[in-house]
């Protein structure tokens, strides 16, 4: 059940994001209490978690401050999500394939180039699980198993690159497969994630690195 703080929070990031609150436009805290139905409390939280994302200035005897999409955390998964579900989606999915093509398959080879290292073990058989997952939620009703295995799969490969800034992108990377939420697997794809998890296994970073460009490539 969504909280009256994540309702407050969702509502007022999406007003941003889809222009209703537009940039540069001031509003008291007041205003935002009226619009929302929420305590003073639950709204002053909401908006320091905004101000944090970019999305808001709040200053006294200023009021809240909607700014431009430049200035926002757009890699935030709360933000990827907002800009979603607004006018601006065909757009922002674009966005995030580039993104993808650009980190997952280095990660993959990154991580197939250190799959012998003791650390990463646990990392490797986490990855290796997924993919047995994967391979087993082929049913009409798997969506949901495949989902969560792709999701951890992903998330592994990110984690064994070695690669800070790639393991942070990790929540722009599961929001972005969150989109799959429903649709059935593909036999093809299917075998595409566990010929990634093979490759990165035997230290093969070409045929790694290929495999997951091939996956992003379909989406």
């Amino acid at each position: 059940m969504t909280s009256t703080f994540d309702r407050v929070l969702d509502e007022l990031g999406s007003a941003v994001v889809t222009g209703a609150h537009p940039a540069w436009e001031r509003r008291s805290i007041d205003q935002l209490v009226e619009r929302t139905g929420a305590s003073r409390s639950i709204v002053r939280e909401a908006v320091r978690v905004l101000v944090g994302l970019g999305l808001l200035t709040a200053r006294r005897r200023v009021g809240v401050v909607a700014v431009p999409i430049g200035m926002w955390d757009v890699t935030d998964p709360r933000v990827v999500g907002w800009r979603l579900a607004g006018p601006d989606r065909d757009v922002v999915l674009a966005e995030l394939r580039a993104l993808r093509r650009a980190i997952e398959p280095a990660a993959a080879a990154a991580a197939a180039e250190r799959s012998s290292d003791a650390s990463c073990q646990d990392r490797l058989e986490a990855l290796l699980a997924a993919a047995d997952r994967l391979a087993a939620a082929t049913g009409p009703d798997d969506a949901a198993a495949f989902l969560q295995a792709d999701r951890e799969l992903h998330r592994s490969i990110l984690a064994m690159s070695g690669n800070a800034v790639f393991r942070r992108l990790g929540g722009v990377v599961a929001r972005a497969l969150d989109e799959r939420a429903g649709i059935g697997p593909d036999l093809h794809d299917v075998g595409l994630h566990v010929a990634v998890a093979r490759a990165i296994a035997d230290g093969d970073a070409s045929a790694a690195s290929a495999a997951m460009r091939e996956i992003i490539d379909r989406v």
